[in-house]
């Protein structure tokens, strides 16, 4: 069910040089209801006092259901010039936006038969991902699936999560986390580090189409090359689900 709510802001860190993970909370002192995957709308007026909105995935880990939650976690990439960032890269931890949601159908499928799937993001198109943690431990223990998450980043410095990925993976036999580094690898590199884009380490996982089932999120670009091998591979559209993710002004 869609609702309109004000969000106050809890705390704040940055997870980048130009991403804030921002934690909030219900003004109104209700519960916030999503299931992993889906997003929320960040109300607000330009200076001219025209009325917009900007898209956030929740990145909030709950307990893999839609129960409610206590805080909605979003990570917001700064952009130059950008409205949203003038609002978001200056409020303070009490301070309040409008709100709306949640949106979207980029959801595990309790109705999926696959043995493995594909998780691919660059950017802040990973944090749909960390809302799944509970649900893809729950699906690998009740199907036997798998996960490979792939997610590209310039370099490590912009790997949002990375550490939670990486010790998820350890802790849960049947995800493994692939970084890839478009631009500068990590000094230390580590097992499963590739070199160049997300593309490297989605040919190396070999797509199967009788298998598998992908997940894209993030740059258009990424999605729309990612889309096209993946198709290539015989993946059918329906085991293609995709999500974009668009810098506004």
């Amino acid at each position: 069910m869609i609702e309109h709510f004000p969000l106050k802001l809890a705390e704040s860190r940055m997870l980048a040089p130009a991403v804030r993970h921002m934690a909030f909370e219900r003004a109104d002192g209700k519960p916030f209801a999503f299931v992993p995957g889906q997003f929320l709308q960040i109300h607000f007026h330009y200076s001219d006092g025209k009325p917009t909105k900007r898209s956030y995935s929740v990145a909030t880990i709950g307990d893999g259901t839609s129960a409610p939650v206590e805080r909605v976690e979003i990570a917001v990439s700064y952009v130059e010039g950008g409205a949203a960032t003038a609002l978001l890269s200056t409020l303070e931890e009490g301070g309040s936006v409008d709100a709306s949601g949640p949106y979207g159908r980029f959801c595990l499928m309790d109705a999926d038969t696959n043995t493995r799937y594909l998780l691919v993001a660059t950017g802040t198109g990973v944090t749909p991902y960390r809302a799944m943690l509970p649900k893809i431990r729950e699906a690998i223990a009740a199907r036997g699936c798998t996960f490979a998450l792939v997610y590209g980043a310039r370099n490590e410095s912009e790997l949002l999560y990375g550490e939670e990925f990486e010790a998820f993976a350890k802790e849960t036999p049947g995800f493994t986390f692939h970084p890839c580094f478009s631009r500068v690898p990590r000094p230390v590199p580590r097992p499963n580090d590739r070199n160049g884009r997300v593309q490297v380490a989605l040919g190396e996982l070999s797509p199967n189409a009788a298998n598998d089932i992908a997940y894209l999120c993030g740059n258009p670009d990424m999605v729309d090359e990612a889309f096209a091998m993946l198709k290539e591979a015989g993946l059918p559209v329906p085991h293609i689900r995709r999500e974009k993710y668009v810098s506004s002004r």
